[in-house]
């Protein structure tokens, strides 16, 4: 396949793609027709077609098979998360039809916390935290890098416990912490060479960048996590009410969207 990920035609025809996907027209398994099928049905020559599927196949949404019975495929499938969601990820793949889930711990670490952190999670400065970031996968392929910030005091022995489930069964199982409210920062950010290798895409891919606090019923935090999640294999579902949604103005100037999940 051509390697150039082409001009504006080509990205039209790969937004076109993604949006048959997002629409259902096109699911995993389904085989797109030919080159010359696929070039006339979206009005483009074969080298702007083999273009626009580059990227596609780069990040997994497409695979390409030989043979008889080959030809591309649609591969993926996009993993539907609710803004704020009380439950771990886990159980989110579970209630979404994905066959298999699991984590792979890239780091632990046991250390005082920054002042964003601190601020984050309403401890001082310096307090002891548990640092637990792990590459999660859905469907045998990469989704996240998720990086969990705790206060020690409160999960004394959470580096011992297995870490390549859910963190929050072992919280409300062992420790008795369970999240009651959520809030979460959601944008855009781009991949850089590490995390890229972590989730198998290009450098510079586009990222969902979640940064979340959970705190327990007396409404105090007891999680700051930093999250990415690649942006291709996610979709964010919002549910808000005319009372509930509002913007305004961040410190940094961005506006920001309140909504409630």
């Amino acid at each position: 396949m051509d390697e150039s990920e082409g001009g504006p035609v080509a990205e039209d025809v790969r937004r076109r793609i993604v949006a048959m996907l997002d629409a259902g027209t096109l699911r995993p398994g389904d085989r797109l027709g030919s080159e010359r099928e696929m070039a006339e049905q979206f009005a483009v020559s074969r080298a702007t077609l083999r273009s626009a599927l580059v990227p596609l196949s780069r990040a997994g949404i497409l695979e390409r098979r030989s043979g008889r019975a080959g030809g591309t495929f649609i591969k993926t499938v996009l993993v539907e998360r609710n803004v704020a969601e009380l439950s771990g990820l886990p159980n989110r793949l579970k209630q979404g039809g994905h066959s298999t889930t699991r984590s792979r711990v890239l780091s632990t670490a046991l250390r005082g916390a920054t002042a964003i952190e601190a601020q984050r999670l309403g401890v001082e400065p310096g307090t002891e935290l548990v640092v637990v970031q792990r590459l999660r996968y859905a469907d045998g392929f990469p989704l996240s890098v998720d990086c969990a910030h705790f206060p020690a005091d409160r999960v004394p022995d959470l580096l011992e416990q297995p870490l390549g489930g859910s963190l929050y069964e072992i919280l409300a199982v062992r420790y008795d912490l369970r999240p009651v409210t959520s809030v979460e920062s959601i944008e855009v950010v781009s991949a850089n060479p590490r995390e890229a290798a972590w989730l198998e895409i290009p450098t510079r891919t586009p990222l969902l960048a979640m940064t979340r606090v959970a705190s327990d019923a007396d409404g105090r935090p007891f999680e700051y996590s930093e999250d990415l999640f690649r942006a291709d294999r996610v979709r964010l579902v919002a549910k808000t009410s005319a009372v509930a949604g509002r913007e305004t103005l961040g410190t940094d100037g961005r506006v920001e969207l309140t909504v409630t999940a």
